[in-house]
């Protein structure tokens, strides 16, 4: 095992574990850590030192008081820096990184990069590749922080989960890839987010829209909707939607 300093690109790929795994479980027994640890050639209790270095820089666990491990504060910092000033750029690179160590290309990763058109050259498909990988890591992140299951519904299937953006994509690049930009919702909540039929007041209650009671004498309203209404959202394990996300959402994409 190696025993050096950490490069820049190892810490990317501790931070990019990091907000994929819950603190809990930042732990040298957890199977993630272990692989990251073979990958890098180092010991999982390295791997776990530094994710909980990172926490010690989170600010979410700094509001809660909890402190993590500061001995390596000076060589996270910079990297937490980078992450939340330039976080498309950042993740990016995180995945290329370990496609490259997983001796992987990243259409070999993301076969769904394989649908891009064949029309798209130089920068265009570079920029499409991208958000595509960012998007996919957002959704990963997103899952992890609400112990993957719908914040509303409670749904645990994967496969029907989305990473709903509260702010789109489109509009706010800045916030794009902000872990409290997002929330875990079922397929049909999703779709009723974006489309502005629900939405979440101050204290993170599920709201619906007065179009969608149009349908209310409809069997899956009071189902699939009006059973929800009023009811506080399943709070993730730690980075909670933005209230002020939560309040342009209410003001731009929701029907009054």
């Amino acid at each position: 095992m190696k025993n050096k300093l950490w490069t820049r690109e190892e810490l990317i790929l501790a931070l990019n574990l990091y907000l994929q795994i819950p603190f809990g479980k930042i732990h040298h027994n957890n199977p993630d850590i272990i692989h990251l640890a073979k990958m890098l050639d180092r010991t999982p209790s390295s791997i776990s030192m530094r994710l909980s270095n990172f926490a010690s820089v989170d600010p979410y666990h700094q509001e809660r008081g909890v402190g993590g491990l500061k001995g390596g504060i000076r060589q996270v910092q910079p990297i937490w820096d980078e992450f939340i000033n330039n976080q498309e750029e950042l993740l990016f690179e995180s995945e290329r990184l370990l496609a490259e160590l997983e001796s992987r290309t990243l259409e070999q990763k993301y076969p769904e990069l394989s649908n891009l058109s064949e029309n798209l050259k130089g920068e265009t498909k570079t920029r499409e590749v991208k958000t595509r990988v960012n998007q996919n890591i957002f959704r990963k992140i997103v899952l992890v922080n609400y112990n993957t299951q719908c914040a509303v519904t409670s749904i645990n299937i994967p496969e029907m989960l989305l990473a709903s953006h509260i702010i789109p994509w489109s509009a706010n690049q800045e916030e794009r890839l902000n872990p409290s930009n997002g929330i875990c919702l079922s397929a049909h909540f999703d779709k009723a987010f974006d489309k502005g039929l629900i939405t979440f007041d101050e204290k993170y209650k599920l709201v619906l829209s007065p179009s969608l009671k149009d349908y209310s004498t409809k069997d899956y309203f009071s189902t699939w909707f009006q059973r929800f209404e009023g009811a506080r959202i399943n709070m993730p394990q730690k980075y909670l939607p933005h209230l002020d996300f939560m309040a342009w959402h209410r003001e731009n994409i929701y029907k009054y």
